[in-house]
């Protein structure tokens, strides 16, 4: 079964930089994915940050990380990078990459949903101080 696998979170000041990545299992090739970062902030509701298309590069970005935070993908890696800078307090939270199974040929409009992935890492914790 494809697990993922986060890293990279840590402490930093508000305005520092962190790069988190997600690394799949060995044998599950990541163009028939989905690769969404999801974010959770304590007594908050899980948030959808971001996601990348793995066959076709297309990207999306919440509003509240547009212009700050990068999605990419390493495909020889099987990996996927959320690139974060300018970090803010409000970014504080745990941070989650998900998978959804969508093919390698998709062409319709995504639509991140927490629900709708299937299947999850088990977090990395991103604090973030004033």
């Amino acid at each position: 079964q494809l697990q993922l696998v986060e890293s990279g979170g840590g402490s930093v000041q508000s305005g520092g930089t962190l790069r988190l990545s997600c690394g799949l299992t060995p044998g599950y090739d990541l163009k028939y994915y989905v690769i969404g970062w999801f974010r959770q902030a304590p007594g908050k509701e899980r948030e959808g940050v971001t996601y990348i298309i793995a066959s076709d590069g297309r990207t999306w970005y919440a509003d509240s990380v547009k212009g700050r935070f990068s999605i990419s993908k390493d495909d020889a890696k099987n990996s996927a990078y959320l690139q974060m800078n300018d970090l803010k307090p409000e970014d504080t939270g745990t941070y989650y990459c998900a998978a959804d199974i969508v093919g390698s040929r998709y062409s319709g409009t995504y639509n991140l949903n927490a629900n709708g992935m299937d299947y999850w890492g088990k977090g990395t914790l991103v604090t973030v101080s004033a």
